[in-house]
């Protein structure tokens, strides 16, 4: 979530960039992009910490995310997307931990009198 906010940093400074362009006559809203890929990683965060369930899919996208996040957002300052990087794969590798086991115990009977 961390490197979403900075991811978010990245896409406010890129759409900064793009009003000094429209400024000029050169409007685009490709420039608004970095701001959207910040707020979508930001979610896989927070969907990461809400439904822990799906976090191999979770971690997917934000690691998509991050990536995408070099080109419309200045990656972030990098620490945004080292850190998106970092969460998505960790997100992918974790394993939960099992806290309760069944275990089926087998019942002895008494041997059958002839």
């Amino acid at each position: 979530m961390l490197g979403g906010l900075f991811i978010m940093a990245g896409g406010l400074g890129f759409a900064l960039l793009g009003t000094v362009f429209a400024l000029f006559g050169a409007w685009s809203n490709l420039f608004y992009l970095g701001l959207l890929v910040g707020l979508l990683t930001l979610l896989m965060g927070g969907l990461m910490l809400a439904v822990p369930s799906g976090h191999t899919i979770w971690g997917i996208l934000a690691t998509l995310l991050a990536l995408a996040s070099i080109v419309v957002a200045f990656a972030g300052f990098i620490i945004g997307f080292l850190l998106a990087l970092i969460g998505g794969i960790l997100s992918m590798a974790w394993k939960p931990t099992r806290e309760r086991f069944l275990t089926v115990q087998a019942r002895r009977l008494p041997p059958s009198e002839p």
